[in-house]
């Protein structure tokens, strides 16, 4: 039998979502705090030569700036003002979550609950914006050194580069908070699901004029086609798969009153890490190989062109050194959102227990045990659609990367978080016209 609450989601319908008003604030603000977004990846950075910049862009877009432009919104391509996006903070966020699994003080700020988590966040806001002036200084080094890109090449253009990277970056950090806390969905997800949606009918335009033009044949553009549809329907069946662990609660008596034994189950998500994994795995190979792409790019030689070489999409290094973090930060992620110690404890503290499992250490080793297996499947299903696109480009010849699984997995994702908070906000406008519709009855009484 459905529950109270699935009742409610069912019955859910448009004049409901006419008369929430809340929602309504929530979505509009959303939708124009995206917009704001949008509009900043189209102001490019002071000094730039705009055909050299399209220049050297059609010439790495297959490459690594070609995912760094996915990320960004197309940002890099027109080397705007939000050009590093929001990747110093997803590196911050990766540094802090480290720390705070390896250093006791760190620890202990993540096990004081809201204040706790408040001041890493603060942490992790400081450790932001040092990342961003290495990497803005770092971008403009190798802007200057990349042929004629700058009109006036000096410290003074250094200094403008700097401070207006660090900017739209900060600036972007603080649009995601606004969005999460004032919007719908994370804002940090919501930011990079808008640079992707955005480039998506470009990237789409740029396929169909390859297969006109003879470059892809008709049967591999319907055969891209098709996979994309294909990989979307298993990203939803994957996302929406979970483990479900029966929780039997005894027979209580509270008073003069007997209360009969409950069955609850306890959900384990396949895909526990979400799409963080991918994230945090191409941030950190995207990152250090920026400034190696301009300067391999602008035709220079050593140790940064190299490595740019041995990092481009489909290389076997690259592939490698991808699988590999994607696998490490499904574990790692993983590790940090669930506590199967806590979430025992939390059992035997509320009289839960297994069938066939006592309560407390056992259960979490039982809970770790199941989570450590289906987290295996979790990272394998996250690794082959996120390596999708590099076997595309590499034995199709195919440089559309929105097309792959990386891009699709974050859009469907964040959709679906979307999706489920707006229906979330729904169910809580419902209970409370329920709810004052008794008080009035009980008024009237």
């Amino acid at each position: 039998m459905a529950s109270a609450a699935e009742q409610l989601a069912a019955n859910l319908n448009f004049g409901a979502f006419a008369k929430a008003d809340e929602l309504k604030k929530r979505i509009w603000f959303t939708l124009g705090a995206l917009v704001i977004y949008r509009l900043g990846t189209y102001i490019p950075l002071p000094g730039m030569n705009p055909d050299a910049v399209a220049d050297l862009f059609r010439q790495t877009q297959s490459g690594m700036l070609g995912m760094f432009n996915m990320f960004s919104g197309g940002a890099v391509g027109r080397l705007a003002i939000f050009a590093l996006a929001i990747m110093p903070y997803i590196s911050a966020s990766i540094i802090v979550q480290l720390l705070s699994s390896v250093v006791p003080s760190f620890e202990a700020l993540k096990k004081e609950g809201e204040q706790g988590r408040k001041t890493l966040n603060q942490y992790t806001r400081y450790l932001t914006l040092v990342l961003a002036v290495f990497q803005a200084y770092a971008i403009g080094v190798g802007l200057q050194g990349s042929g004629n890109l700058v009109l006036q090449p000096g410290p003074f253009f250094l200094l403008s580069t700097t401070i207006t990277l660090v900017g739209g970056t900060m600036f972007l950090l603080w649009l995601g908070e606004q969005i999460t806390s004032r919007g719908i969905g994370n804002g940090t997800s919501m930011i990079i699901f808008a640079g992707i949606i955005a480039e998506f009918p470009s990237q789409l335009a740029q396929t169909f004029e390859l297969g006109r033009q003879g470059a892809i044949s008709t049967g591999l553009l319907l055969g891209v086609l098709v996979m994309a549809i294909c990989v979307i329907a298993f990203c939803v069946f994957m996302e929406r798969a979970q483990r479900r662990l029966l929780i039997n609660y005894p027979k209580r008596q509270v008073g003069n009153r007997m209360y009969e034994g409950q069955t609850s189950f306890l959900p384990l998500k396949l895909n526990t890490a979400g799409v963080i994994p991918p994230i945090f795995a191409s941030s950190l190979l995207l990152l250090p190989t920026t400034v190696a792409s301009f300067q391999q790019a602008s035709g220079g030689t050593g140790f940064l062109s190299t490595m740019a070489t041995y990092l481009a999409h489909g290389r076997p290094l690259f592939m490698i050194l991808y699988a590999a973090l994607i696998i490490f930060f499904c574990f790692f992620y993983t590790a940090i959102v669930f506590n199967p110690v806590e979430t025992a404890d939390n059992l035997k503290k509320h009289g839960g227990f297994m069938p066939g499992i006592r309560p407390g250490e056992r259960t979490a080793e039982h809970i770790d045990r199941i989570l450590t297996r289906i987290t295996v499947l979790g990272a394998g299903y996250l690794t082959i659609v996120c390596l999708i696109p590099e076997f595309m480009i590499t034995y199709a010849q195919i440089p559309i990367i929105l097309l792959g699984g990386t891009s699709l997995l974050i859009v469907v994702t964040t959709t679906m978080d979307t999706v489920a908070q707006v229906h979330g906000h729904l169910l809580a406008h419902q209970y409370e016209g329920l709810v004052k519709k008794a008080k009035l009855r009980g008024a009237r009484r």
